[in-house]
């Protein structure tokens, strides 16, 4: 059996009708940039992810960049980033003159909140040093610890620009404000305010609320491989914020509010017309895809309970994980890796070497050791082939493959 890691034709093939006619409608229109399909697939998405607004774009690295531009994010200042991600999430803030500042993760791959904590009381004594914005990931489609972020973010006056890229349709349920070091809410405000960072809308407690739409500003990829994937490059970013909507919108198109009429130096950042049309016809199944994924990840991991060289994830209470991929812990990684590829079976290494340890950053300064969870991870995970359209026959051939593997293993070592 062959089970590749993702498989795009056969989603194709399943809504073919509905996308050739999505695309010979742009081209009878002749709307290649923007347009009336751009424009469908913008209010969809936001109403889709509980926004106000949504503005696509030509990828997400592009929203990622155009949403830190808007907020002011320039040269000096400094942007937390957790170290365990794809390099997008920190080159977007090198794109803007910043310096990334990386946070190890938990246990569920995601930033951790303590050490962010711990990073943010141990600089608070310097304002100077106070970073401008955090991004955190909500990696592989498991949400992160956004309310905590989100008040920590509040009390030192930090932007939160929720990088959903691998998250669509991913929920959060909003837990009770945490007390803070100033502990008045007004008095966080109000310090906000004064620092031009506009109070985002919390939420009620208990509420479940799409990611995206926590922060201040969300962004998303449409890499075809995605949840939702474009047929070439796509992004865009969700806000609730009027004037950043407005900033983002004049950047994202050359700055200018009429054409030719340039209020602001922008930069082209502009959805492509065939990628709204197709991702407008893709927005209509998202949800029954995503449910799926669940519920492949659902088998995967009851299927994985036996094995005990494999960890699989964990979905943390007061979540509802998207599973753009399916990432599991396994002993001898790079030798089972080998193994199932011989054996017709695709996987892939999301990510091999933390952000910290990349040629790209070394000028920052940081050495191996600094962040020893995504280290240590790094070592470990193996993303497993997932999408709706795989089967149950194959998910079940996948466990079997490795569990073999180590049957095997542990045989050669009696």
């Amino acid at each position: 059996m062959k089970v590749p890691f993702v498989d795009l034709k056969t989603q194709y093939l399943s809504i073919k009708t509905e996308i050739d006619a999505a695309i010979q409608e742009v081209l009878d229109n002749t709307a290649f940039i923007m347009g009336p399909s751009v424009k469908k697939f913008e209010e969809g998405f936001a109403a889709l992810h509980g926004a106000k607004y949504c503005i696509g774009t030509s990828s997400g690295t592009d929203a990622l960049h155009l949403a830190l531009w808007a907020l002011g994010i320039g040269s000096g200042d400094r942007v937390i980033v957790p170290v365990n991600t794809f390099i997008a999430t920190a080159e977007a803030v090198s794109l803007c003159g910043a310096d990334p500042v990386f946070v190890d993760c938990d246990e569920y791959y995601n930033i951790d909140v303590q050490k962010l904590r711990e990073y943010l009381i141990a600089i608070s004594h310097q304002p100077s040093a106070l970073p401008k914005a955090v991004i955190p990931v909500h990696l592989y489609g498991q949400p992160a610890d956004i309310s905590e972020i989100r008040a920590l973010a509040e009390e030192y006056g930090l932007y939160v620009v929720e990088d959903a890229c691998q998250a669509h349709c991913a929920r959060y349920q909003m837990a009770p404000r945490l007390n803070t070091l100033e502990g008045d809410p007004s008095k966080i405000e109000k310090k906000r305010a004064l620092q031009g960072v506009t109070p985002v809308q919390r939420g009620k407690d208990g509420e479940w609320k799409s990611v995206g739409s926590i922060g201040d500003v969300g962004t998303f990829s449409f890499y075809p491989g995605k949840n939702l994937g474009a047929y070439g490059e796509a992004g865009a970013v969700v806000t609730n914020d009027d004037k950043l909507y407005q900033k983002m919108k004049l950047i994202h198109d050359h700055g200018a509010s009429v054409r030719y009429h340039h209020d602001v130096a922008g930069h082209n950042y502009r959805m492509a017309g065939f990628q709204g049309a197709v991702l407008s016809v893709k927005l209509k199944h998202i949800e029954k895809w995503t449910e799926k994924r669940r519920e492949n990840a659902a088998l995967y991991t009851e299927l994985l309970n036996d094995v005990e060289e494999v960890i699989a994830p964990e979905i943390k209470e007061g979540r509802s994980h998207s599973f753009h991929l399916y990432i599991a812990r396994c002993r001898r990684r790079d030798e089972l890796k080998e193994y199932l590829e011989k054996q017709g079976i695709a996987t892939g290494l999301h990510y091999p070497i933390p952000l910290h340890l990349q040629k790209a950053y070394g000028y920052l300064g940081y050495k191996k050791g600094d962040f020893p969870v995504a280290e240590g991870f790094a070592d470990e995970i193996l993303s497993l082939p997932m999408y709706p359209e795989l089967t149950k026959a194959q998910i079940q051939y996948v466990v079997e493959r490795i569990n073999g593997f180590y049957v095997g293993w542990g045989s050669c070592n009696d």
